[in-house]
């Protein structure tokens, strides 16, 4: 087995939008491990957890824009879906569906 190569941003090229029980969130801070503060598009402060299968491809930084799906059971955690480039970020926020985002 090989390391795993880390994607850089041209190879993101698709536009990931929400299904149902998703939501999008701005990352506020990172606390450590896999753990990162994030407010949604809801108005909540969500501690949210990096997915296994996006963990050491993405690398998610302070104010980026996330995807992210809330716990049935414990609904101030989540967990992180996928982070938008910053053209995709840039897009979404002039189409209006970033209501409650602000940067």
């Amino acid at each position: 087995m090989g390391k795993r190569k880390v994607l850089n941003e041209a190879h993101l090229k698709e536009l990931v939008m929400p299904q149902e029980g998703e939501l999008f969130g701005r990352v506020i801070k990172l606390v450590g491990g896999d753990n990162i503060i994030v407010k949604s598009s809801d108005g909540k402060v969500r501690t949210c957890r990096i997915r296994g299968k996006i963990k050491r491809r993405m690398w998610i930084r302070d104010n980026d824009l996330v995807l992210i799906a809330p716990w049935d059971f414990q609904s101030d955690k989540a967990d992180i879906i996928w982070r938008y480039i910053s053209a995709h970020a840039d897009k979404l926020e002039q189409e209006g569906q970033l209501e409650g985002l602000n940067r």
